[in-house]
């Protein structure tokens, strides 16, 4: 080789071995944040409602589902009587119930019709098993809403026990 090769070859080289170790880019295609939802440690529940209350008209009770709660479900029964706890429980007890989130609980106290989630109507006594929806990042609040259906013409008492699992 002849020097004028062998000069170019000692300048050059030093310039091509950064570029073979020069760092990559970051991906662009991350995952952000609110997409992420795992699996919550398996038997995570939590108790909403375990009460015996008196219905005139409506009873609201609210809950919240943590973050990254991938398979929230919701869990209970609740039996109406009519004057007093055991009392009559029959048709005569009816009321009605609703699985409601945050927007649809503020329609319905602002007297606008919305829809429910859940809603069971006319019933003095039901079993409730219902799949919540994910809560990605944030926790999420929702309500359930029990109506006396005669417009409280008649006290009505509630016993309720339900459970959230996630």
């Amino acid at each position: 080789m002849r020097l004028r090769e062998k000069l170019a070859v000692a300048i050059l080289l030093p310039l091509t071995v950064p570029a073979c170790t020069r760092q990559q880019p970051a991906p662009t295609n991350t995952i952000a944040p609110s997409d992420r939802v795992v699996q919550s440690p398996a038997g995570t529940s939590k108790d909403v409602l375990e009460k015996t209350f008196h219905l005139k008209r409506t009873a609201t009770f609210a809950f919240e589902i943590p973050p990254h709660a991938a398979r929230p479900h919701l869990h209970g029964i609740f039996e109406s009587f009519v004057g007093q706890v055991h009392g009559p429980s029959d048709d005569s007890a009816n009321i009605d119930f609703l699985i409601l989130n945050e927007e649809q609980e503020t329609a319905l106290a602002s007297n606008h019709p919305s829809e429910a989630l859940l809603s069971v109507e006319g019933s003095h006594s039901q079993s409730v098993n219902f799949d919540l929806p994910a809560s990605m990042n944030q926790p999420v609040k929702y309500y359930l809403v029990f109506r006396n259906n005669d417009g409280g013409k008649e006290n009505r008492v509630v016993e309720a026990s339900f459970r959230v699992d996630f």
